[in-house]
Formats: structure tokens, C-alpha cells, sequence
């Protein structure tokens, strides 16, 4: 069983490769939702012909799409091209509804700058970096931030990074 965390509409999905690359002759693919496979009709149709030019098949339990029939397949392009549709509708009544909002003078997205908690973990940040008692590593484990977070956190409070080198002889 592979379970892929990352959105069909995303390129970089490692389950869904390591699952192909494992697949054999009369294996089947069973997914819950046509969608949720590929990131467009093209794509869809590229994964289905890649699983079964494996001799594989796929079925959707949500969709009652089975390509190991050859009706199944014919379901299959027609379900691909009706989901490539919706997320094409579902993205342009996203930008309508952005554009109207930006008409009425109203900004979407996060606020600029950082948050109240988001500054203090910046100062604590700053703080345990500059005593040098804690790797980064430990820093951000304690704080529970990653560590490309805790750069920015350090950036924010303008704080100069050292090598690794320089950081160890001055401890």
C-alpha cells in the first residue's frame, strides 16, 4: 500500500514513483479518486500508459473506472477530461473570486512582517545562537521549527551566521 501525502496537482510525488517502479504484469492500481492521480489530463493519461505498458491496471473506487476492460478505458478518458475540466473551472473561479476581492480594495494572502509569537521565537532564537551552548539542530528541536524557519528567524533579527568552524572555537 502507498499512500502519497503531497496533491495530485503537485510534479514531485515519491510515492507515487517508488509505486510505479514496483509495479508487475497483472498488478492493479487502486486509487480513490481520478483527480487526486495526475495534475492534468495529459499527465493522467501519461501515468495510466506508464502503469500499463507495466501490464497493469487501474481502478478508481469513487469514479467505477477499471482500465482492464476496454470499456474501462474509454470511462477512464472521459472521467480524465471531465476532472481536468473541473480543477480548470475550480482555478478560474479562484482568480475571479481574487480579482473581485483585489477590485474592492481588499489584499489576499498573509500579512506582512511576522507575528507577535513569531518575534519571540526570533529573540529566543537569537539568543541560544549566540550563547552557542546548542547546535542548530537542537535549537530548532527545542523550539520545534525547521531549520530554514530558523535562519529566517535569525535574519529577521539581523543577526550575522558564522561557519561551523568558527561557531565550535568560540564555545
Amino acid at each position: 500500500m502507498f499512500e502519497e501525502k503531497a496533491s495530485g496537482a503537485k510534479s514531485d510525488r515519491p510515492e507515487l514513483r517508488r509505486m510505479i517502479d514496483q509495479l508487475r504484469k497483472d498488478d492493479i492500481v487502486i486509487i480513490w479518486k481520478l483527480d487526486r492521480l495526475g495534475r492534468s489530463l495529459r499527465d493522467l493519461v501519461n501515468l495510466v500508459t506508464e502503469i500499463q505498458d507495466k501490464g497493469a491496471g487501474l481502478k478508481s473506487l469513487n469514479d467505477s473506472i477499471d482500465t482492464t476492460t476496454p470499456q474501462g478505458k474509454l470511462t477512464f478518458h472521459l472521467f480524465a477530461a471531465l476532472a481536468e475540466f473541473e480543477r480548470d473551472i475550480i482555478s478560474e473561479r479562484t482568480k475571479a473570486g481574487l480579482d473581485s476581492a483585489r477590485a474592492r480594495g481588499r489584499k489576499g494572502g498573509r500579512p506582512k512582517g511576522l507575528s507577535q509569537q513569531a518575534k519571540d521565537k526570533a529573540i529566543i532564537s537569537e539568543t541560544l545562537y549566540r550563547e552557542g551552548n546548542l547546535s542548530v539542530s537542537q535549537i530548532c528541536q527545542h523550539l520545534g521549527v525547521a531549520r530554514s524557519t530558523f535562519y529566517k528567524l535569525l535574519k529577521h533579527r539581523g543577526v550575522q551566521l558564522v561557519q561551523k568552524e568558527e561557531r565550535t572555537s568560540l564555545s
